[in-house]
């Protein structure tokens, strides 16, 4: 394993990085972890393998786990209409455009589903890669997903649910969904239904005491390379937490989550999703449509974003699955996703491998931490 080493103590020696935590896995569990660099540019805490990070949109798959579970425990159906469980979610329009700074609206041809919200393909797009849902944010004053307020979920649908693949807060809403049909606020049927079965102690929407003093630094790129620190938590203690943002967790919590999966569902003991519902998961639910690049338009949030450029890519449950091997080492049919801060994962079920490497980074899809992600994926299936 010290070559993987190399590739991450090389990186942070460069001033690439500041810091990274990095593990892969086998379904018998973690076979290399890594830490690496100081938790601060400004500090002098060494980054440690129970470092704790903010992951961001790792959170969906397990929001996407949880809805699953509701799934075979037949208490929600995937192609039940949203609004049939959260009327509210009825009164959301699709946003045709403005007229000067009044938005042009008009009602959804067709109704989104849970399924929908579980692919993306539900109408929903962040404001960081999407100009008329950033407009609308600003002309109508409306709070953003990551403001934690309730209202903060009314986005605008920027097309007819069903009709294209594109990225926002569907998720969400899809945490909505589970608190309102297991009767249970999200953190509390986390960690009951997901983080305890697996022991991830260290996975959680507040990050409070001990876990906030392992708590990573947030730094951001400038033009010139340079990195310094700043700020960006989710909202503590928020109306609603964000089934698509809001979880703190370390490398190695994840990595549990992870080996479950790969395991199709089972992992220390604890059954957590039966192993046909993992196959589902793994499926293509976008059918004929494709997933695009996300295209920013707030560059101190997001650089412009495409994996795997020239490559099929598709949607499962809670994951964007590749549909051809990868040169660096994952095979067709493997699925992942990433974090805001540039945190990644993925897990390939036909070589049994997974991986996740965690930085701290603002903007997303930094073209060094990319070429990091790269890197580490390269070693790790030349170790294993």
């Amino acid at each position: 394993m010290s070559d993987i080493d190399d590739v991450l103590e090389a990186a942070v020696d460069r001033g690439e990085v500041p810091g990274v935590v990095a593990m892969a896995a086998t379904k018998d569990g973690s076979f290399y972890s890594g830490a690496f660099g100081k938790r601060s540019i400004a500090g002098d805490q060494d980054m440690t393998v129970d470092t704790v990070f903010r992951i961001f949109s790792m959170t969906k798959a397990v929001g996407t786990t949880a809805a699953m579970q509701l799934v075979e425990r037949g208490l929600l159906d995937l192609d039940a209409p949203v609004d049939s469980i959260l009327p509210e979610f009825g009164e959301l329009q699709v946003l045709e455009g403005f007229d000067g700074d009044k938005p042009r609206m008009r009602a959804p041809k067709t109704k989104a589903t849970v399924r929908q919200l579980a692919t993306h393909t539900s109408g929903l797009c962040y404001e960081f890669w999407n100009a008329d849902t950033a407009k609308y944010l600003e002309v109508t004053g409306n709070p953003g997903v990551l403001s934690g307020l309730k209202q903060g979920l009314f986005y605008p649908l920027t097309f007819d649910p069903g009709t294209k693949w594109d990225y926002g807060i569907s998720t969400d809403w899809l945490g909505r969904v589970v608190e309102e049909v297991s009767g249970k606020r999200l953190d509390r049927y986390y960690r009951d239904e997901i983080f305890a079965p697996l022991g991830m102690t260290d996975t959680a929407f507040e990050c409070e005491d001990a876990m906030r003093d392992r708590l990573v630094t947030v730094h951001r790129r400038g033009p010139n390379d340079e990195l310094d620190v700043t700020e960006l938590d989710p909202p503590s203690h928020p109306e609603f937490y964000g089934a698509g943002h809001g979880l703190y967790s370390t490398a190695s919590d994840y990595t549990q989550f992870l080996v479950m999966l790969l395991k199709r569902g089972t992992h220390n003991g604890a059954q957590v999703l039966r192993p046909e519902t993992v196959d589902l998961m793994c499926q293509n639910h976008i059918g004929e449509l494709e997933i695009g690049n996300l295209i920013s338009v707030a560059p101190a949030v997001s650089n412009d974003a495409e994996f795997f450029p020239g490559m099929a890519k598709k949607h499962g449950l809670g994951f964007m699955i590749n549909m051809e091997q990868v040169p660096e080492g994952r095979a067709a049919g493997s699925l992942c996703w990433a974090g805001a801060l540039n945190t990644y994962f993925w897990f390939d079920p036909s070589n049994g491998i997974a991986g996740a490497i965690l930085m701290q980074l603002m903007p997303f899809a930094d073209h060094k931490a990319i070429e990091l992600l790269v890197d580490f994926e390269r070693a790790v299936y030349a170790g294993s």
